[in-house]
C-alpha cells in the first residue's frame, strides 16, 4: 500500500473543450508570476512607507497586497484546473514575470509611480490572455483575466490619481 505522502501532484488531460491547455497554462503562469513579484512589491512598500501621505499610502498598499495574495490562489487553481502544473519554485516565479525591483529604496511618490507602472504592464499582460483564451474556447480564463485585468486598471488608476497635480 502506498503511503498517501508519496502521491505526487501530475499534469493531466482536460477534456471540457478548452483548446490549447498548454498554452492557456504559460499565460496563466506568467499572469500568476506577475502577481506574485507584485504582492511581494507592494507589501515591501506598505512596510516602508513614509511621509505625510503614510496612512493612505500603508492602507491602500494593504487593500492591494491582500487582493493580489487572494488573485494568486485563483489563478493557480486555474492552472490545475486546466490539468498542469502551477509553479513550485521562486526560480520559476522571477523567470516568468515582468515585474522588476528598483535598485535604490524609494520615496513615496516613486513607490507610488513603480507600483503604477506594474500595475499597468499586468493588465497589459491580463489583455493578452483575455485574448489567447477567446481564440482558445476557455471562457474560465477570459472571464478570469477579464476581471484581473480590471483590477489592476483600476489600481493604476487609483496610484496615479494621488501624484496627480
Amino acid at each position: 500500500m502506498t503511503s498517501p505522502l508519496n502521491v505526487v501532484p501530475s499534469e493531466h488531460d482536460v477534456k471540457s473543450g478548452v483548446q490549447n491547455p498548454d498554452g492557456l497554462a504559460q499565460g496563466l503562469r506568467d499572469v500568476l508570476a506577475d502577481t506574485y513579484r507584485l504582492m511581494f512589491k507592494t507589501h515591501a512598500y506598505h512596510w516602508n512607507v513614509e511621509g505625510p501621505l503614510f496612512f493612505s499610502l500603508h492602507k491602500l498598499t494593504e487593500e492591494q497586497y491582500q487582493n493580489l495574495f487572494e488573485a494568486a490562489d485563483v489563478l493557480a487553481e486555474r492552472i490545475r484546473a486546466l490539468g498542469q502544473m502551477a509553479p513550485s519554485k521562486m526560480a520559476g516565479i522571477l523567470a516568468d514575470s515582468v515585474i522588476a525591483d528598483l535598485d535604490d529604496q524609494p520615496s513615496a511618490g516613486d513607490m507610488v509611480a513603480d507600483l503604477a507602472k506594474d500595475h499597468e504592464a499586468v493588465a497589459h499582460r491580463m489583455h493578452a490572455l483575455v485574448r489567447l483564451a477567446g481564440k482558445h474556447g476557455d471562457v474560465v480564463t477570459e472571464d478570469l483575466a477579464t476581471a484581473r485585468s480590471a483590477f489592476h486598471e483600476q489600481a493604476v488608476w487609483m496610484l496615479t490619481a494621488i501624484s496627480a497635480k
